[in-house]
C-alpha cells in the first residue's frame, strides 16, 4: 500500500497535465477547423440543403417503478415519462450536426426520492434516480472526409465495449452524456481505434444540483483489434483527473478478449477481461486495485441461452476507500438490477452469476441469479434474482416488465425488491 502525498509537486503536476491537455485540444480543433474550412471553400455546396434534408424523431418512454427497501421508512412508487426530441442534419462537405432534447415528467405517483438533493423532503422514500426537468442531452458536430477518420465535437454519448467503465446509464430517464472531442479511426487494418478527450460529465441527476455534473480532465483510449472473424482483442487506457470528487481520479489500464465459437446447436461466446487501476493527480487516497471478468454464454438455435460468469472488483482487507472505482459506468447493467452496489464496497466485491434467456415468439425472457461476496475481507453480501419479459409491437412500440429481488446476508445492506413496467413509443 502506498502512502498518501499531498505536496505541492503533486498538485503542480496535475495542473500542468490539465493545461497541456487543453493546449493539445485547442491545437487539434484549430487544425480541424482550418482544414475543413479550406475543403469547404474548394467544394462549395449549399449548407441549406443539408439542413432541409435532415431528419427529426420523437420518442416517449413511460415507466412505473416500485421499490420496497427494508431500512427505508416508506415504499417508493414512481410514475415518470420522458419525451425525447432529436434532429440530425444531412451531410455538407463532410459535416453534419445532431441535437437531442429530453424532458422528464413526474406523473400522478410521486412518492419517491429522485436522489442527489433533487427532491427535498422525500428522504423517507427509497431512491428512484429519475429527477424531473429538461436537459440538452446531446449537441455535437460530426466531421469525416473518409470512412477511415471520423471526428465528433460537443455533448455526446460515449459507449465503450459493454459500458462497464464508460457508458451512458441509458436505463435512467435522464442519461449520462459527455462534453468531449472524439476521434474514431479505422485506418489500421482490422482495428477500430477510439480516443475521447472529456472535459465535463453530464450525469443523470440533471444540471440543477452539484451532483449532476463533474469537471474532469479525461482521456479515453480504446482499440478493438479483430484478430479473426470470431476473435477480438481490445486493450484500453482510461485516465480521469477530476476537479471535484477527486477520489475518482484514476488511471485504468486493461484488456478485453472475446471469442465466438460455432457449435452444432448454435454458438458459444466467451469473454475474459482484466484491468488494474491506481490513483492519479490529486486523488484523496493512494491505492492499487484489480478487476477481472469471465463469462461464457451458450446461444442455442431453439431460442434458449445459458450463461455463467464471474466478475471481481478489488478492495482492501483493512483500509477503507481503496477499492476499484467505475465512476463513468452504466452501473445498472452489472451486479444486479436492484442497484445495491453502485459504489464498490471497501472490501471489494465478487459476483458469481448465472443467466437464462429464451425467445418465445416475439417475447424476450431473461432470468439472472447473483451471489455476492467480499473480494478482500471474506463473508457474503447477499444474493439476488432478476427477471424480465419484453417485446415490441410493430415498428414503433414496445413493453417491458422487470423485477429485482435482493436478499441480504450482511449488516451493511438491507433487503430490497424492485419492479418496473415500461412502455415505449418511437417515431
Amino acid at each position: 500500500m502506498k502512502s498518501i502525498d499531498y505536496n505541492d509537486d503533486k498538485m503542480s503536476k496535475g495542473l500542468r497535465t490539465m493545461a497541456r491537455s487543453r493546449i493539445l485540444l485547442a491545437s487539434a480543433l484549430a487544425v480541424l477547423v482550418l482544414s475543413t474550412a479550406i475543403a469547404a471553400a474548394e467544394e462549395g455546396g449549399d449548407p441549406g440543403i443539408a439542413i432541409a434534408s435532415g431528419k427529426a424523431t420523437v420518442a416517449v418512454r413511460y415507466r412505473y417503478e416500485h421499490v420496497d427497501q427494508d431500512l427505508v421508512d416508506e415504499k417508493a412508487d414512481a410514475s415518470t415519462a420522458r419525451l425525447r426530441l432529436n434532429y440530425r442534419s444531412g451531410l455538407w462537405n463532410g459535416w453534419s450536426a445532431f441535437a437531442e432534447y429530453d424532458h422528464v415528467f413526474h406523473i400522478f405517483l410521486t412518492d419517491f426520492n429522485s436522489g442527489a438533493g433533487t427532491s427535498p423532503n422525500k428522504g423517507q422514500y427509497p431512491v428512484v434516480a429519475d429527477p424531473k426537468g429538461s436537459d440538452l442531452n446531446q449537441l455535437y458536430l460530426d466531421y469525416s472526409r473518409s470512412d477511415d477518420w471520423k471526428y465528433r465535437l460537443g455533448r455526446q454519448r460515449i459507449l465503450l465495449d459493454n459500458q462497464r467503465f464508460v457508458g451512458g446509464v441509458g436505463w435512467r430517464q435522464n442519461e449520462q452524456t459527455y462534453d468531449a472531442l472524439t476521434l474514431n479511426s479505422f485506418a489500421i487494418p482490422k482495428t477500430a481505434l477510439s480516443y475521447s478527450y472529456v472535459n465535463r460529465v453530464r450525469r443523470i441527476f440533471g444540471q440543477t444540483v452539484p451532483a449532476g455534473k463533474a469537471r474532469v480532465d479525461g482521456h479515453l483510449l480504446n482499440a478493438k483489434v479483430s484478430v479473426s472473424d470470431s476473435f477480438s482483442l481490445t486493450p484500453y487506457f482510461y485516465y480521469l483527473d477530476y476537479a471535484t470528487s477527486t477520489s475518482n481520479s484514476t488511471a485504468t489500464v486493461g484488456v478485453r478478449v472475446a471469442a465466438n465459437i460455432n457449435v452444432s446447436e448454435g454458438n458459444v461466446t466467451l469473454l475474459g477481461e482484466f484491468a488494474t487501476q491506481s490513483d492519479v493527480a490529486d486523488a484523496t487516497v493512494s491505492y492499487d486495485a484489480q478487476y477481472a471478468h469471465l463469462n461464457a454464454m451458450w446461444v442455442m438455435e431453439n431460442g434458449l441461452s445459458l450463461g455463467i460468469g464471474f466478475e471481481s472488483l478489488g478492495g482492501d482487507s483493512t483500509d477503507d476507500d481503496e477499492m476499484f472505482r467505475t465512476p463513468l459506468a452504466t452501473l445498472h447493467a452489472f451486479q444486479g438490477w436492484a442497484d445495491r452496489f453502485l459504489t464498490t464496497p471497501d472490501g471489494g466485491i465478487d459476483d458469481l452469476y448465472a443467466t437464462v434467456k429464451y425467445k418465445a415468439g416475439k417475447w424476450a425472457l431473461a432470468g439472472v441469479y447473483h451471489d455476492f461476496s467480499s473480494e478482500a475481507r471474506g463473508g457474503d453480501y447477499g444474493s439476488e434474482f432478476d427477471v424480465s419479459a419484453g417485446r415490441g409491437f410493430g415498428k414503433h412500440y414496445g413493453v417491458l416488465f422487470k423485477g429485482a429481488f435482493f436478499s441480504s446476508d450482511s449488516t451493511s445492506y438491507d433487503d430490497a425488491n424492485k419492479f418496473w413496467i415500461m412502455l415505449m413509443a418511437n417515431y
